[in-house]
């Protein structure tokens, strides 16, 4: 029985020894008192009150002990610190025995690198390791970042914010409805209804997921990527380029460019176009589409009532003007007649040129194998057509219509009087004439996109109060 009850004995005292392991708080002040409450024995100190356990050091104003516990509660000037790490706050409460800070009345942190503050927070000593939540606020020398919630690893510099995320630096604002961020690397991933603003360009992207890789100036939107660029016209009226897509890579190098693959939808007042891939150049002159190797269709642009299509598009934009299109290879340009279904003015070569003055047609250039077939008029009445091929042609317009077109390169000129072609418009086509249905709307675009068309009214009040939003 004896025997029986030294091993209990034992086996009591290692659950005790267990259970207060914890170094103890070693605490002192300019004044001290104590006192028993419902058998717990708590004391209090007052004046310059110094916490010391290991390298954990507390100063404040007050603190109450709860000896059993191991705990205390800080009142007043609290500085907690370990190493690099400074934790301030008014109120908070320390656990010795798991090592843990914490305020519920506004608590800060800094580790040299980052300051992070927020209405409450814990922070974890053993696994340096903070969770702050309400308004939450990290700043380093690069940017600056708010969110609900966030956790934050100091050994690692990793920060895991959730919670109405908002990133800004001094280029752009990104937000998130969550974000993983390594400092060391500036790493990036962010998730869900992701928003970023770049108001230098004017520039807006949508999408539900971002991969930022900062040291190599890119990055990557997947899930419904979306960017919408605020121009104005002349006269002030909104002027927005849209553009959906699978995939949108971001090259913030010398290039400043995105590239956009798969299902590129773009439309901006009178174009639009449908293609595999893009290039968009920030800066807003350029923009490229391209036909891929894996491409069933090549890309396809609309002017108004005109149709081009090519293996490759370029526009060229000054001053938030078109300037020129450059169509190269397999290039053909078809457009509509308003009065009939089935006459369409036609041209292909191998290259054609679209020069354009305040933003109207002046001339067209064709560079090889031209081909053309144009309706003809007189008084506004159809009167035949001229069916023609050389090596080389120019176009020129004026008031929106053809004033002069001339051959070069051993030209042949057909024409084709009005009766013999009347009800058989069909069979007057250049060898690659296709009308490409599907053409894309600002309208068709934003349907059952609510959530960007929401934030694309406030985006436009966001931009126009910017100093590079014009007016």
């Amino acid at each position: 029985m004896k025997k029986q009850f030294i091993v209990i004995f034992l086996f009591v005292s290692a659950i005790i020894v267990c259970a207060q392991s914890s170094e103890p708080l070693q605490i002192k002040g300019a004044s001290f008192s104590g006192h028993v409450v419902n058998g717990e024995t708590i004391q209090e100190f007052e004046g310059n009150v110094v916490i010391i356990q290991g390298d954990v050091r507390i100063t404040c104003n007050k603190a109450i002990q709860y000896v059993a516990r191991n705990e205390a509660e800080l009142i007043g000037n609290v500085v907690v610190t370990q190493d690099s790490i400074i934790i301030k706050t008014e109120h908070g409460y320390y656990d010795g025995n798991k090592k843990i800070a914490s305020s519920k009345v506004g608590i800060a942190l800094t580790d040299g690198h980052v300051q992070l503050e927020s209405k409450n927070g814990y922070y974890y000593f053993d696994e340096k390791h903070s969770y702050f939540y309400e308004d939450v606020k990290l700043h380093d020398a690069l940017s600056n970042m708010h969110s609900d919630r966030l956790n934050y690893f100091d050994d690692n510099d990793k920060a895991v914010a959730a919670g109405n995320v908002q990133v800004s630096d001094t280029s752009s604002t990104v937000f998130a409805d969550s974000l993983i961020h390594f400092r060391n690397t500036d790493e990036t991933y962010a998730f869900k209804n992701i928003r970023i603003y770049t108001p230098s360009n004017r520039l807006a992207i949508f999408g539900n997921k971002l991969e930022d890789f900062g040291k190599k100036n890119y990055s990557k939107i997947t899930d419904s990527p979306f960017l919408v660029r605020i121009d104005t016209t002349d006269t002030g009226q909104l002027d927005t380029l849209v553009i959906s897509s699978m995939t949108m890579e971001s090259f913030d190098d010398s290039t400043k460019k995105l590239i956009i693959t798969d299902s590129v939808k773009i439309v901006r007042k009178n174009f639009a176009s449908v293609n595999g891939q893009t290039i968009y150049y920030k800066k807003g002159d350029k923009i490229e589409t391209f036909r891929r190797e894996t491409d069933a269709l090549p890309p396809v642009m609309w002017n108004e009532e005109t149709q081009m299509s090519g293996d490759s598009i370029r526009l060229y934009m000054k001053d938030n003007r078109l300037e020129m299109i450059n169509i190269n290879s397999n290039a053909s340009i078809i457009t509509a007649n308003k009065d009939s279904v089935n006459r369409f003015d036609q041209i292909s070569g191998k290259n054609i040129k679209l020069f354009f003055n305040k933003g109207e047609l002046e001339r067209t250039e064709v560079e090889g194998n031209a081909l053309s077939i144009y309706y003809m008029y007189e008084e506004n009445e159809p009167n035949g057509l001229i069916k023609s091929s050389s090596a080389r042609a120019k176009i020129l317009f004026k008031d929106k219509n053809v004033s002069n077109v001339r051959f070069y390169g051993k030209p042949v000129t057909e024409f084709h009087p009005e009766n013999l072609i009347i009800g058989k418009e069909k069979d007057f086509t250049i060898p690659t004439f296709r009308i490409f249905p599907n053409k894309p709307t600002k309208e068709n675009l934003l349907l059952n996109r609510k959530d960007i068309l929401s934030y694309l009214i406030k985006d436009v009040q966001y931009y126009a109060g910017k100093p590079n939003s014009k007016k």
